[in-house]
């Protein structure tokens, strides 16, 4: 970013003052991490304050997150991987400088002559309104707004009549000092997946897998509502009562547990919580050093014991100058690293919210241990449901199908936040009146449990199914109009006809409990996760940055299976042969491979495939339990031998 001939000042996010900043710890913690951890590919910063350390992973995908919300716009101005438009926001800095605010607002009435001069909280309560106008009028995006927010709130901290937090202004000073907003400068190679969360830590963990989390807790009983309790306001822009000298709010729901004598049990719940390969804990040795207010909340008795369940422990030292605020005589102060690597490092297995023909959850007890457990890429090349995608021990997967229709609503569940999308969905089913037996039960809708909701259904669904197939747009309302004909129609699944209308009639079920379930902790998953979705054919998934230590998954359709993918001759001999060619490129390149197939199905034998697999020695065939309950295209002939098989290119001895 340029700004040539302004005099506009531009500011980086190590510009603020901020209560335990780890900024200058970053090259201490990246050292820890490159000699310590190998494949870290996501980082979870969850007390991530200023985003700091965050900031120094944006050369992979990050998940931050803070129960401040002046914390968390400030994350979503740096790593939020959201367009924006500079110019404008140049624009608007330089206007917002240039203004003289005249009215009283907000923050002249409140906070005139305390932190800051009567002017300047004018200017600061107009500037503060008029981007949150801008914001509701459309005008501004949310990465603008943050950017906005974010230079708003820097420039506050820069001026603020105080020793570095809010608990308190000084009394008795001129107000030499002015507000001058300044243009932010964000990295511009920010990881498209990157997620922004401002929530309970204790809560966000059982949601979220990373391969390293940071861990960077509030260490006494500082909470840091009350020290930042105006910018918190400012951001928030409630406009709520304030009361008191130092003009605090109501900041009950923001207490921390980490600032009480409860730490160490939050810290225990948090930890056995945690889903990663490694845990790293920055916790000081301040036990008791300080006051009582600056005194650690967590002994290391406690930090060892509760790590040393969740995997083995490492400890590294730094020396470091402590804050005080001119109480204490600190001696000896040290900011150690506690890196914990897991045992049990796997994410937790979890089914596609969409019930695929032919996916893969089921066989996953027998597949994953035969694949790699040191991927640092992984490509899912027909990847469906992503039943196995996402079950990876890889955070870095592309997945990719020429299904349009599914990459598209992939793509959609990525996007959308957990709560927009059962919102949206359950508005679709309000407004085509759809059942919704787990609330209200059969009697309601007058059907039964053996019969299903199916005869009550299938107006709306025809309805439905009707606006959908007339829709020219594929927007966010498209597929979520997809999705949720998906969960009504015969075996919730997906299939077009040839006219690319969506044909399916209504099938028994609906959005029952365990559909909602399966939705959140898939919608989870994919936003845990470096995924990226390509809709391409197989032969044109880009290989080239693949190595020795990557993997491919491949799923094709079954030649010798009738599957509904596989109606009207969708996948060929032709086919067959070209994807056997391209593993075998793969493996002239020292790429890893595991190609999911069968040999024989209802009489029927892969001759193609059992032919390749002869002429290859170095590849291995695994045999699979084949058992899949949710599909119907080997129905019938049970007495015909059916023999799933996983084929890999690589030893037993890697696993």
């Amino acid at each position: 970013m340029e700004y040539q001939a302004t005099e506009l000042k531009t500011f980086t996010i190590k510009n603020r003052r901020y209560l335990g900043n780890k900024y200058r710890l970053i090259p201490f913690i990246l050292s820890v991490v490159e000699d310590e951890c190998e494949d870290v590919n996501t980082v979870a910063d969850i007390f991530a304050g200023t985003g700091s350390v965050a900031s120094a992973f944006t050369d992979r995908k990050i998940i931050t997150n803070d129960n401040l919300y002046s914390n968390y716009i400030c994350h979503l101005a740096w790593f939020l991987p959201q367009a924006y438009d500079e110019e404008k926001i140049i624009k608007m800095i330089r206007e917002y400088n240039e203004t003289e605010a005249e009215e009283d607002n907000y923050m002249s009435l409140h906070f005139a002559d305390t932190y800051f001069s009567r002017a300047d909280c004018k200017k600061i309560g107009f500037i503060r309104e008029d981007i949150e106008n801008r914001f509701k009028a459309g005008t501004v995006n949310e990465r603008e707004r943050a950017l906005l927010i974010t230079s708003l709130l820097y420039a506050m901290d820069k001026i603020a009549n105080t020793c570095g937090h809010y608990d308190a202004y000084r009394q008795g000073v001129s107000f030499d000092r002015h507000i001058e907003l300044a243009v932010p400068l964000p990295d511009r190679n920010l990881n498209p997946n990157n997620v922004c969360y401002q929530t309970d830590t204790n809560r966000l963990v059982k949601e979220i897998y990373a391969d390293l989390v940071y861990i960077d807790p509030p260490y006494n009983s500082r909470q840091y509502c009350d020290a930042y309790h105006l910018l918190e306001n400012v951001a928030r822009w409630d406009k709520p009562a304030v009361y008191g000298i130092a003009r605090k709010m109501d900041r009950t729901g923001l207490k921390s547990d980490y600032c009480t004598n409860s730490a160490a049990k939050a810290f225990e719940d948090l930890i056995e919580s945690v889903s990663a390969r490694y845990i790293l804990l920055s916790y000081n040795n301040m036990a008791e050093k300080g006051n009582d207010r600056s005194n650690a909340k967590i002994s290391d008795e406690d930090i060892f014991r509760i790590l040393g369940k969740k995997g083995t422990v490492k400890v590294f030292s730094e020396d470091y100058k402590a804050f005080t605020a001119g109480k204490s005589n600190i001696k000896g102060h040290q900011e150690r690293l506690f890196l914990c690597v897991c045992r049990d490092a796997g994410k937790k297995r979890i089914p596609s919210a969409l019930n695929y023909t032919g996916g893969k959850y089921k066989l996953l007890p027998q597949m994953l241990p035969h694949f790699p457990r040191d991927i640092d890429r992984a490509a899912d090349i027909f990847c469906g449901g992503c039943s196995v995608g996402i079950n990876l021990d890889c955070s870095r997967v592309l997945f990719n199908d020429n299904d349009e229709h599914l990459i598209g609503l992939l793509n959609t569940m990525k996007k959308l936040q957990k709560e927009e999308m059962t919102e949206s969905v359950r508005r679709i089913i309000d407004r085509y009146g759809l059942s919704m037996v787990s609330e209200k039960g059969y009697d309601y809708y007058g059907c039964s449990s053996s019969d299903g909701a199916a005869a009550y259904n299938r107006p709306g669904y025809n309805r439905l199914r009707d606006d959908f197939n007339k829709r020219q747009v594929r927007d966010k309302e498209y597929y979520l109009m997809l999705y949720v004909l998906m969960v009504y129609s015969f075996n919730n699944q997906l299939r077009f006809n040839r006219k690319g209308e969506f044909n399916l009639p209504v099938g028994k079920r609906d959005f029952n409990s365990r559909l909602q379930e399966k939705l959140l902790r898939f919608m989870g998953r994919l936003k845990d996760g470096d995924y990226t979705f390509m809709c391409r054919s197989f032969l044109d998934v880009p290989v080239d940055e693949l190595t020795e230590r990557s993997f491919v998954y491949a799923d094709p359709p079954y030649l010798i299976a009738n599957a509904s993918y596989n109606e009207r001759n969708g996948w060929t001999e032709a086919d067959e042969r070209s994807l056997l060619e391209f593993l075998d490129g793969l493996d002239r390149r020292g790429v890893r491979f595991a190609l999911s197939n069968v040999m024989e199905n209802k009489g029927k034998r892969n001759e193609i495939l059992e032919a390749w697999v002869r002429e290859r020695p170095g590849y291995r065939v695994i045999d699979l339990n084949y058992s899949y309950s949710n599909s119907n295209y080997h129905a019938g002939n049970r007495d015909k031998k059916t023999r799933e098989v996983l084929i890999v290119n690589y030893p037993e001895e890697e696993n």
